[in-house]
């Protein structure tokens, strides 16, 4: 029955990912709604049927490509669609038929959707952010893994911590750094996770933005033009976090215990 559930968790997940393509690829234009018109090819706006319309199995047997025009499908469909599911299946795993499981649901399906549209637009909309803080918020008192005193902490401080750096980077450059979209993303996240979570988050974004980044300044060539987003970092550093929790804290307990036998 365990794996029925599994299962049934990762289909579910793939469906929600295809949803989650239209929310990326049509949220941030303006005015256009994520509802209708229903799927269709966007350069000959052929509807979509029902059967070139499942979650990474219509992209395959199409080979990548439209029915009618041929113009080639984006590989971000099914990559969306299989990371959705897996990340459902993890979620049931992890936390089992819960309110934790569902909440947590909602919270990796909007940080899904934030890295692509931020890689994409380089914005976070407010209207993934800003509902997911009071999610994040109101879920915290039924879920027993975050009390609410640390989801309102992980607020305050979540958007306090970098809307500090983006005004102490202002203030030393004259330009803006930081947005306010990151801001309000990192208050969500301690709104899921808690204000304990937010001292790993913005290191290991950090570190693998600067990582990512500079490695990409090099690539490029276009030394400080070059805009990076940092919405995909803080996101992916708050779902290791979601799932590896114990491990993350085992191992920094294991750094602290080496440094102390070095005194």
């Amino acid at each position: 029955m365990d794996t029925i559930y599994f299962i049934y968790s990762f289909i579910f997940g793939a469906l929600v990912g295809s949803f989650l393509n239209v929310v990326i690829f049509r949220l941030p234009n303006e005015g256009e709604s994520v509802i209708f018109p229903a799927s269709h090819c966007p350069k000959c706006n052929t509807k979509l049927r029902w059967y070139e319309n499942i979650p990474v199995f219509s992209w395959l047997a199409l080979r990548g490509k439209c029915r009618t025009c041929k113009t080639s499908i984006s590989l971000q469909y099914p990559v969306v669609e299989m990371a959705m599911a897996l990340l459902s299946g993890a979620l049931y795993r992890h936390f089992g038929p819960s309110f934790a499981a569902v909440q947590y649901f909602f919270f990796v399906a909007a940080l899904l959707a934030i890295i692509f549209i931020d890689l994409h637009h380089q914005i976070i909309p407010d209207v993934i952010s800003l509902p997911g803080i009071v999610i994040g918020f109101v879920g915290s008192f039924f879920n027993p893994l975050v009390s609410w005193q640390q989801a309102g902490l992980g607020i305050l401080i979540g958007g306090g911590i970098l809307y500090g750096v983006a005004v102490g980077y202002a203030l030393l450059t004259g330009k803006e750094g930081m947005g306010g979209g990151d801001i309000k993303l990192l208050a969500m996240i301690g709104a899921f996770l808690g204000w304990q979570s937010l001292l790993y988050v913005v290191f290991a974004s950090s570190l693998a933005g600067s990582v990512i980044g500079g490695a990409s300044l090099l690539a490029q060539k276009k030394g400080s033009q070059t805009r990076i987003p940092f919405g995909p970092f803080l996101s992916l550093a708050a779902l290791s976090w979601l799932f590896f929790q114990d491990g993350i804290l085992a191992v920094w307990q294991w750094y602290l215990n080496g440094m102390h036998g070095l005194k």
